[in-house]
């Protein structure tokens, strides 16, 4: 008995420590291709760096995505209320058309970038962020540094409280 506590006990703090909350990215998410709005191809080390100084809120999302259009509004209000924070959209949409489609009809204001990869979430960009599930959310401070790491569309409370503190 007190061997299936044992496991049972390591299994639980395996688990937590590799949900634990991410400070940086890694050098592989880093070095992720996405395309610019204008069609050309930046790392996401370049988005970041772009927003340097700024806090950042990051949203990945697509224009098939219930969920993400969902919180739209949310969204808004978000932007709304923070005015001063930076935007960026980084769409899982399978087609750059579908995706630029997106962004006109739900009118999102921010900066867009897609992740041109025929595996989408599970494609290498998603792998390399623990991407598993959009609309899905992140933080960065002025500094560069992960305040948070994976928010989801019931999160705006926790995100707006981060924001605040920020």
């Amino acid at each position: 008995m007190k061997k299936i506590f044992l496991l049972f006990v390591i299994t639980m703090a395996s688990i937590s420590c590799s949900n634990a909350q991410k400070k940086e990215f890694s050098k592989k998410a880093l070095k992720g291709i996405l395309t610019n709005s204008d069609n050309k191809e930046v790392t996401f080390k370049e988005v970041l760096e772009k927003y340097k100084g700024k806090t950042l809120v990051i949203e990945l999302w697509a224009s098939w995505c219930g969920d993400c259009v969902g919180a739209m509004p949310k969204v808004k209000e978000l932007q709304a209320n923070n005015p001063e924070v930076a935007y960026v959209f980084i769409s899982m949409d399978k087609t750059f058309d579908k995706w630029k489609a997106g962004i006109e009809k739900h009118q999102i204001k921010g900066d867009h970038y897609w992740v041109n990869d025929v595996d989408g979430m599970k494609g290498a960009f998603g792998k390399s962020i623990d991407l598993d599930w959009i609309p899905r959310y992140m933080v960065i401070n002025k500094n560069g540094s992960i305040a948070i790491y994976r928010a989801i569309e019931t999160d705006f409370d926790k995100i707006n409280t981060t924001l605040k503190t920020l």
